[in-house]
């Protein structure tokens, strides 16, 4: 409950006080808002005489405002005037403590009736941020009033991708072959891939098709290789092809459709095939969850048993290792949380959680069936009684087949605003399966993750064609 104090009611020496600390989220909120997004409120920003990125001068003076509005004189307050004296600067992390104290009231001979509060705000150490005066005309009459409810807000920030790419800055660029890379996005993407080092492109495709688009899109490919091409079949075993013959250490798809690509990937004969299981991985950078999730398989196996799942948890077990989780939590996810007999993907889950028992999957946590609720809500996994190491904490989705794991990623894509990089595993490198709708960043994550998994497949810190043998 909010309460408004007239003029009678306050006596000068009333204080109130707010304490709140500065976070990254309220200089952009604030930046949003104001319009202000002078580097020097941002990391990396501007260089200044700051070392470090500072708050808007003005964020910490709008606590005076919510004072006055709310706590001292309260609700029906009109302010008139705000005198400001910025005296040191605020930095993310720095708690401030605003006061305002009744200075001064008075009455003219016309009734009009005149507060003055002395306002200052103060960071952790008791040291001065901001000083000044505030003006205003008291609330006409005491009122007790419940405050306004405000709607939540979610801040979405694109930066777990990016954190991806940082990750590369140190690793040579990953030779890669480039397939049929006819349209702006997949050109442009190579292209931005090659200028931010984290590939060397080899684009397979028509040669003057290709040299006529780049001087379309202002692109300079001069210095990369080009393996002509006469059609996106031929482009497809032509890169898969390099790679076979170690010039490549991954390749990227272009203007192709998937099965093209997979298809000359997976021939037995000429093809990239391993032991290993190929199955494909998104790493989705949702706002609302607190690190990266990777959903698999929502591209490349459609229907899946309980043997070829087990090969798929394995294979993006070893892709969250790469990226620095050194044991992945698993969720198997059904449409319910027990083992129904009618329901196969809820058996597979039980088998899945037993075969990762008796080491047939390994470096994991795995825990199932978990509906999509209680694997990602640890709120709805209590509310249920579910016990679990993975509920409400997982590192890795598994889908019960294509469909739903094709769905889920779109949805969390474009409903929640999330953020997508993909790659292919099982393969002998890397295969980056893009697609037309992916933004730019998307991309270069996903060129990241095939830097990092070359990267770890040699062991020696040199991303390259050795990934390929």
């Amino acid at each position: 409950m909010l309460t408004s104090l007239t003029f009678d009611e306050l006596e000068v020496g009333q204080t109130a006080s707010i304490e709140r600390e500065l976070t990254p989220t309220d200089i952009n909120l604030f930046a949003a808002m104001s319009g202000n997004v002078d580097p020097l409120h941002f990391s990396g920003g501007a260089a200044s005489r700051f070392r470090q990125p500072v708050g808007h001068g003005m964020w910490t003076s709008s606590l005076f405002s919510g004072l006055l509005g709310t706590r001292l004189p309260g609700p029906g307050t009109i302010y008139l005037s705000q005198t400001l004296t910025f005296v040191a600067p605020l930095h993310v992390g720095d708690t401030v403590t605003a006061t305002i104290r009744v200075a001064e009231k008075r009455r003219n001979g016309k009734g009009h009736e005149r507060v003055t509060f002395d306002c200052s705000c103060d960071n952790q150490k008791g040291d001065p941020v901001v000083t000044g005066t505030a003006v205003v005309i008291p609330p006409s009459e005491h009122v007790a009033q419940a405050g306004v409810e405000l709607p939540d807000l979610q801040w979405i920030a694109h930066d777990q991708l990016a954190r991806l790419t940082a990750k590369c800055a140190d690793l040579p660029p990953l030779p890669t072959a480039v397939v049929y890379p006819c349209d702006e996005t997949s050109l442009r993407g190579a292209s931005t891939g090659a200028a931010m080092g984290l590939i060397d492109p080899v684009l397979v495709g028509p040669l003057a098709q290709l040299r006529v688009l780049a001087e379309q899109l202002g692109l300079d490919i001069a210095a990369h290789r080009i393996v002509d091409a006469a059609s996106p079949i031929d482009a497809a075993l032509k890169g898969v092809a390099l790679a076979r013959n170690g010039e490549v250490g991954a390749v990227m798809k272009g203007a192709l459709h998937t099965d093209e690509l997979m298809g000359a990937i997976v021939r037995r004969d000429t093809g990239l095939r391993t032991s290993k299981r190929i199955s494909h991985v998104f790493v989705m950078s949702v706002p609302t969850y607190p690190k990266p999730l990777l959903i698999t398989d929502a591209v490349v196996n459609i229907a899946p048993e309980a043997d070829d799942k087990a090969g798929i948890i394995q294979n993006a077990v070893e892709l969250a290792r790469v990226l620095g989780v050194e044991t992945p939590r698993v969720a198997v996810l059904s449409a319910v949380e027990t083992v129904n007999p009618k329901i196969q993907s809820t058996v597979d889950a039980a088998a899945l959680c037993k075969m990762a028992d008796r080491g047939q999957i390994t470096g994991a946590i795995v825990d199932g069936p978990l509906a999509f609720d209680n694997a990602i809500s640890a709120e709805a996994a209590r509310t249920k009684g579910i016990r679990s190491a993975v509920a409400g904490r997982p590192d890795i989705l598994l889908v019960p087949e294509l469909a739903s794991g094709n769905m889920l990623v779109k949805q969390l894509s474009f409903l929640a605003h999330a953020d997508a990089a993909g790659i292919v595993l099982g393969a002998a490198v890397p295969v980056m399966l893009t697609s037309r709708a992916d933004s730019l960043p998307s991309r270069l994550a996903s060129c990241a993750l095939a830097v990092l998994l070359a990267n770890k497949a040699t062991g020696n810190g040199a991303a390259g064609t050795e990934a390929a043998k």
